[in-house]
């Protein structure tokens, strides 16, 4: 069994840390999260196995170490974000037979992700503000989920849809 100064001496501890301010605003920077998040990208069953493995370690159980880092709506949050984000390794494979350009790949795999992160950020802030948890130096990020919940409001709602009148076909292609 690894310890917690073990496992805070690791090579993913080191990664983790470096990444886990990426996921700050989300409610959930601590390094072994975001290292469980990235570790989904193999396969979603993985985020599991590391979190039981990363909060396990110690003496308290993984679900007491997990209750003590996330709260409930972080908690939302961070399943909502590994929901959301691009999938495992596999299914990016599929992505990339089926549209059979590398670039389209790329842009699916990068808008799954950004779609996530905004939803996540959404869930994070609004849930934050409705319970009171509020704090001054979330205002930037409360800004930007509003701004991410007013493009989303106006894309559903009040962009023009318009489909193609004709096809075009380039030769050599």
């Amino acid at each position: 069994m690894l310890t917690e100064d073990q496992l805070d001496s690791s090579i993913l501890a080191y990664i983790g840390k470096g990444i886990a301010w990426i996921f700050a605003p989300l409610g959930w920077g601590s390094w072994q999260a975001a290292v469980a998040s990235v570790t989904g990208l193999v396969a979603k069953e993985n985020i599991v196995g590391t979190m039981g493995i990363l909060y396990g370690a110690g003496d308290m159980t993984a679900w007491e170490a997990m209750a003590q880092a996330f709260t409930g709506i972080t908690g939302y949050s961070f399943l909502v974000f590994n929901l959301l984000c691009a999938p495992c390794f596999a299914a990016i494979g599929a992505i990339k037979r089926e549209m059979n350009n590398t670039k389209w790949t790329w842009f699916a795999i990068g808008y799954q992700c950004g779609f996530a992160y905004a939803v996540a950020l959404m869930i994070n802030q609004f849930g934050n503000l409705f319970t009171g948890n509020f704090s001054l130096f979330n205002v930037i990020f409360m800004i930007a989920a509003f701004a991410c919940l007013a493009g989303m409001i106006y894309m559903l709602f009040f962009k023009q849809y318009s489909e193609a009148t004709k096809l075009s076909v380039t030769a050599g292609k």
